[in-house]
């Protein structure tokens, strides 16, 4: 492998940080976590990327105990959901290491996600496809604060 493709691998690591992080904290975190997902598996794909185990998940599913697919991407580890076969032909580490941290960069989520986008061959309709997929409350929760004598559920009548 060139430099160049080691240097490019560990921007790519970075950037899957970068929207990994933001995406634990996002309100509609599906298309940062697709991102993500889908710059690993091409990655695993092209040998640029190594599955090192499975581990038990910190958040369990319905109160159900499942694991995770443990990768290293440059100098950073990664989850992602395993498949069947991953159960089949690789080690389970038990529970995560609490005490190890990736290494913190210094990039912006706009400049993550232009540096993923390009490797997946992403162009802008793809981005704005995850933006009108907005889900919307059919319930109306209009906020009463310092309005107590009008209703939520009455026309607006020019108190």
């Amino acid at each position: 492998m060139s430099d160049t493709d080691q240097t490019n691998i560990d921007n790519i690591a970075k950037a899957l940080f970068v929207v990994n992080r933001h995406a634990k904290t996002a309100p509609i975190p599906r298309q940062l976590y697709t991102m993500k997902k889908q710059a690993i598996l091409k990655l695993i794909k092209q040998e640029q990327a190594t599955k090192v185990g499975l581990h038990f998940s910190d958040h369990p599913k319905f109160s159900h105990q499942h694991s995770t697919l443990l990768v290293k991407v440059s100098n950073y580890y990664f989850h992602i959901p395993p498949s069947k076969e991953d159960f089949k032909a690789l080690e389970h580490l038990g529970n995560v290491d609490k005490d190890y941290r990736n290494p913190k960069p210094q990039m912006s989520l706009s400049q993550a996600k232009r540096i993923l986008s390009k490797f997946l061959g992403w162009n802008e309709s793809k981005q704005k496809e995850f933006d009108h997929k907005k889900p919307y409350s059919s319930y109306f929760t209009a906020s009463s604060l310092g309005q107590i004598s009008r209703s939520p559920y009455k026309r607006n009548r020019n108190y």
